[in-house]
C-alpha cells in the first residue's frame, strides 16, 4: 500500500516558478513508476509528467517540454516536479499517481494516486 500527498501548490504570478512535492509512505515507493497529471476546471485531464522507478526515464507532455523537470529522492519517497516559467494555462489541480511501470503519457490506470495540489497562475 502507498499513500500519495501533493504539497507545495499556490499562487503564483506568471513567468514565475514553482516546485511541487509528492510524499510517498509505504516502504514499496522505490518499485514504483511515478507520473504528475493535471485537471482545470472543465478540461480532461492532461498529462504532465512521468519518471521510472530508477529515475533513469522520463517523460513529459508537450505543453510543460523545457519548462517542467521531474525527479525523485528515493531515500526520501518522494517525487517532484519543477514548473519554470509558469503561464496562465498552467493553472489546474496537479496530482501525482504511482504505477508499475512508467506511463509514457496520459493513462486512465494508476495504483495509487494523491488528492491533488492546487497551482495557480495569474497574469
Amino acid at each position: 500500500q502507498v499513500q500519495l500527498v501533493e504539497s507545495g501548490g499556490g499562487l503564483v504570478q506568471a513567468g514565475g516558478s514553482l516546485r511541487l512535492s509528492c510524499a510517498a509512505s509505504g516502504r514499496s515507493f522505490s518499485r514504483y513508476a511515478m507520473t504528475w497529471f493535471r485537471q482545470a476546471p472543465g478540461k480532461e485531464r492532461e498529462f504532465v509528467a512521468s519518471i521510472s522507478w530508477s529515475g533513469g526515464s522520463t517523460y513529459y507532455g508537450d505543453s510543460v517540454k523545457g519548462r517542467f523537470t521531474i525527479s525523485r529522492d528515493n531515500a526520501k519517497n518522494t517525487v517532484y516536479l519543477q514548473m519554470n516559467t509558469l503561464n496562465r494555462e498552467d493553472t489546474a489541480v496537479y496530482f501525482c499517481a504511482a504505477s508499475p511501470s512508467i506511463r509514457p503519457g496520459p493513462s486512465r490506470t494508476y495504483d495509487y494516486r494523491g488528492q491533488g495540489t492546487q497551482v495557480t497562475v495569474s497574469s
